[in-house]
C-alpha cells in the first residue's frame, strides 16, 4: 500500500520546479500508520522551508525507527 501526494505548479516553464511528489510505502512503516504518517507529515511540513524551492531536491522519508518508508521530490 502506498501513499502518493503530488503537487504540481501551472506553471508549465520548464526552467522552474513545477512539482513536489512525497511517496510512502506503507507497508514498509514498522509502527503506527497513522501516527507515523503524521510525523512524517508534521515533520517535513515544517523543513520545507529551509529548501530552496527552485532547485531539485530529492529526500528519503523515515519512519520512527529511522528505516526508510518513501521519499520526497521537486522537480
Amino acid at each position: 500500500m502506498h501513499l502518493n501526494i503530488t503537487l504540481e505548479s501551472m506553471n508549465h516553464r520548464r526552467e522552474q520546479i513545477t512539482r513536489f511528489t512525497l511517496e510512502i510505502d506503507l507497508a514498509q512503516v514498522s509502527a503506527d500508520r497513522a501516527e507515523e504518517l503524521a510525523r512524517i507529515l508534521r515533520y517535513w511540513a515544517g523543513a520545507l522551508k529551509h529548501y530552496d524551492l527552485n532547485a531539485a531536491h530529492t529526500e528519503a522519508l523515515m519512519d520512527s525507527e529511522y528505516q526508510e518508508v518513501g521519499t520526497w521530490t521537486l522537480a
